[in-house]
């Protein structure tokens, strides 16, 4: 089987792999037709002082389907009008009108971010080294620094501030210090 891009509208990536699954069970194209994938992230951000988890799409726009092809390379005419005949779905990604199956690289890679464990959400923050901060929460709260590094893995930021006239790395929360 080979993966292949569809091209979506725009924020109806989960309906329509919700719809070509349910197509595919009701016309028995299971053998046909592999896995449906939306990738996504869950990412931390920061609101108003509240923290949120959400999910972000990594390929706004875009669905990627599995399929099993004819001896000569073809999509079956069953799965190609089962496909383009669902609400939502706008083209295959190729060129001069036919399907271009994914390299193996970048079907590589494409199934790692999609089947990567969800342990920790992914940092999304608008920081970055360099940028003056100011600590809004926990001891050193009213201190101010600089963005030293953003800890993406651990979901904090380490900050360089003066205490008593020494320059010190202090870690914290990516909620805890705001942008000067």
């Amino acid at each position: 089987m080979q993966f292949f891009v569809l091209r979506v509208a725009s924020n109806k990536e989960d309906q329509v792999k919700e719809k070509l699954l349910r197509k595919v069970k009701i016309e028995g194209l299971e053998d046909r037709v592999g896995r449906i994938l939306v990738p996504t992230e869950r990412v931390r951000s920061m609101k108003g002082g509240v923290k949120r988890e959400s999910e972000r799409k990594l390929y706004p726009g875009y669905v990627f389907i599995e399929l099993e092809l004819e001896k000569d390379g073809r999509i079956p005419d069953k799965v190609w009008f089962m496909i383009k005949e669902t609400e939502g779905v706008g083209d295959f990604i190729g060129s001069n009108g036919k399907p271009t199956a994914m390299s193996a690289k970048d079907q590589s890679k494409m199934l790692e971010e999609a089947e990567r464990p969800d342990e920790a959400p992914a940092l999304k923050t608008e920081y970055k080294k360099g940028d003056k901060i100011k600590v809004t929460n926990g001891a050193f709260q009213n201190f101010e620094g600089e963005v030293d590094e953003i800890l993406s893995d651990k979901g904090m930021v380490r900050i360089i501030t003066t205490i008593f006239g020494r320059p010190t790395p202090l870690e914290l929360e990516y909620w805890q210090i705001e942008k000067v």
